[in-house]
């Protein structure tokens, strides 16, 4: 339930042949900076403008002047970024997005769709299509004793080997507002996580995430 394709759907990207080199989506994260220089570099002139070196901004995009863009990123066609957005780099931000006011980006994937549209911190971490952060909720990126991250699903402890870790979000996962996402932490598709939560490992799909200790499946 934490593979790459089991997560995501790798048609509404443009890392879907990155991506497909990879069997878990944490394995991509060390090699996003690269990717997007590459990526960059065969972008058409004709459809996106270099506006800063290795920051490339879709035509039809919307950027407000307040937000800062840092290199490299990749802003994809009719997404909006808002008042005071902070891209620090190593940012591929898909189609029909959204970086709100004040909402902060570091080497990330968003796919199309996503939303991260008021006071988001967003770090190490890929968000799959049409998933939402919930105004105040967070990706920690790096445990407070600063040991390497690992996955707990159930009583199966995953070794990453990474420092720096943020969360896995799944197609159309949900975050409710002001919630926390451990480092480590892996949502499968279509589950919506409740307000005010802290979630740590895995989240199967199609689920509702009350509190840690209260999981239930979607009703159809």
């Amino acid at each position: 339930m934490y593979k790459i394709s089991e997560l995501y759907d790798l048609s509404h990207t443009a890392a879907d042949d990155y991506l497909k080199g990879y069997t878990y989506p944490w394995e991509a994260l060390a090699g996003i900076k690269q990717f997007i220089i590459d990526l960059g570099e065969s972008l058409s002139k004709d459809d996106y403008t270099e506006v800063s070196p290795q920051v490339w901004v879709h035509k039809t995009a919307k950027v407000a002047p307040t937000a800062f863009l840092g290199s490299p990123c990749i802003i994809g066609a009719n997404t909006e970024v808002r008042h005071c957005a902070f891209i620090r780099g190593s940012a591929l931000v898909g189609e029909n997005c959204v970086v709100g006011n004040s909402a902060e980006l570091k080497n990330v994937i968003l796919f199309d769709n996503v939303q991260t549209p008021h006071y988001n911190y967003v770090g190490d971490s890929i968000l799959g299509f049409h998933s939402h952060m919930g105004a105040g909720s967070i990706t920690s990126n790096v445990k407070s004793d600063k040991t390497l991250v690992v996955i707990h699903n159930g009583g199966e402890v995953i070794e990453t080997g990474l420092k720096k870790m943020g969360a896995m979000l799944g197609d159309y996962v949900e975050v409710g507002c002001n919630s926390v996402m451990n480092p480590g932490t892996v949502i499968g598709r279509n589950t919506n996580i409740y307000p005010l939560s802290r979630v740590r490992g895995v989240v199967p799909a199609n689920s509702i995430f009350k509190s840690q200790d209260d999981i239930v499946p979607k009703h159809e």
